[in-house]
């Protein structure tokens, strides 16, 4: 009878340990070969806040992943500005990056950028899925590096 509550238990906490989530949002740039991903992970049910990484692509010169700092909300919030062709400032929270899709390389700022550019779109959470969500005044020509 013991044996069956070691087991039983055993069971439950090795499904419950699988039990957490991800989802990602995309701005795709070039087709499917040039893009920036978030995703976030929450690795268990009972995790606070969300597991943040951002996967740069330029295929087939480069493809990295990123961490970033840790979200403790439940629905976090990064935008993403562009200064030139190519090059991207991610702002999320007080924290502010630069990545570069010649690169694919991604940097922490120490201090705020004054001038990120060009609000191309914010990575949010709608309707319970994260989404990138392009901002309506930034022109294709601002977003899109040049061909």
């Amino acid at each position: 009878m013991n044996l069956r509550r070691v087991l039983a238990a055993g069971l439950l906490t090795a499904a419950l340990a699988g039990c957490g989530s991800s989802d990602t949002a995309s701005f795709m740039l070039d087709g499917n070969d040039t893009a920036l991903t978030l995703e976030r992970i929450k690795p268990y049910v009972w995790s606070d806040g969300w597991e943040l990484e951002l996967i740069v692509r330029r295929f087939p010169e480069c493809q990295r992943r990123h961490t970033l700092k840790a979200a403790s909300s439940d629905a976090p919030k990064v935008e993403l500005y562009t200064p030139e062709p190519y090059v991207f400032i991610v702002k999320q929270g007080k924290r502010w990056y630069v990545t570069d899709l010649k690169t694919c390389e991604l940097q922490a700022f120490k201090e705020p950028p004054p001038l990120p550019g060009t609000l191309v779109g914010t990575f949010q959470e709608k309707d319970g899925t994260l989404r990138f969500v392009l901002n309506p005044q930034a022109k294709p020509a601002e977003a899109a590096p040049p061909g």
